[in-house]
């Protein structure tokens, strides 16, 4: 049963009809988690897994092709996002946390021959678990992420720096919801895409100050350098692709527009991780 966050009790969560799909729940330790499991329960999995400020409903026009075409598509929400809990407490929102919940919401499916498709923060997040459990992952599709250990200084953007910086951070996330109501309209290339339904679907999860700590959070967890949780995660995560991954399947598809997740990332890192990778670059 859905326990009501902050702010979102009377929402309409379909969102004009553009989110369907019936609500599941997982019970974690820190907070219930959302996801949604669509398609006939023998179909192969297709585990799609969002990032930051984000939530499922990113992968709504997905899941409907992927039922179809006999795929079981299973979307959650982190923690702190979309429908899941949100608890306002930093120390349940780093990376190593999310993976660990994300791991055991994916254990309790008991999935096999699955395929991750995974984007921004969702990318170390999922793959932890891929990388963990190799024999039950068939093929990876990722989209602009990274989970390689940064070999020197991290070269931060403007909005990043703010948002790490105390008080001044609180203020343009947590405050004026600057994330979502400012930076995510802002990266959208066609922004006749992002529709009244879309921007309600995207501002509903947060409505609140004390909703809003995940969304901060992941910024002021991106590694600074080679050292440190994240870094060595990733780090770990990167060796176990290159150890287990390379006879796989493995298709990349690239925005070539991303300020975060550059073009010189995919060349250089991605490519360097899986050379026989399908790659398309969206211009």
């Amino acid at each position: 049963m859905e326990r009501s966050n902050p702010g979102t009790v009377g929402v309409d969560w379909t969102f004009g009809g553009s989110w369907p799909y019936e609500p599941k729940w997982f019970e974690s330790a820190d907070g219930q988690m959302h996801y949604v499991d669509v398609g006939p329960a023998d179909g192969k999995p297709v585990v799609l897994v969002h990032g930051n400020p984000t939530w499922g409903y990113l992968y709504r026009h997905f899941i409907d092709s992927l039922a179809k075409a006999g795929h079981r598509a299973i979307v959650p929400d982190h923690l702190g996002f979309g429908r899941s809990d949100k608890p306002d407490d930093a120390k349940l929102y780093t990376v190593p946390k999310h993976a660990a919940r994300m791991t055991e919401l994916l254990e309790s499916l008991d999935l096999h021959d699955a395929t991750v498709v995974c984007q921004d923060w969702g990318g170390p997040i999922s793959l932890w678990w891929a990388t963990r459990h190799q024999e039950r992952v068939s093929g990876l599709f990722i989209l602009n992420t990274i989970t390689h250990r940064p070999p020197g200084p991290v070269k931060l953007l403007a909005p990043l720096k703010l948002f790490r910086a105390a008080g001044i951070g609180e203020l343009m996330v947590k405050g004026l919801h600057m994330f979502v109501r400012v930076f995510l309209p802002f990266a959208i290339i066609k922004a006749d895409r992002f529709t009244s339904d879309v921007k309600a679907a995207y501002l509903a999860p947060h409505p609140s100050w004390s909703t809003r700590t995940a969304i901060l959070v992941f910024p002021r967890e991106i590694p600074s350098g080679p050292e440190g949780p994240v870094a060595d995660m990733n780090g770990d995560i990167e060796e176990k692709l290159k150890e287990h991954f390379r006879t796989k399947p493995v298709r990349i598809m690239w925005a070539m527009k991303d300020w975060g997740f550059t073009p010189e990332m995919l060349d250089e890192v991605w490519l360097a991780t899986f050379p026989d990778a399908e790659v398309t670059r969206i211009p």
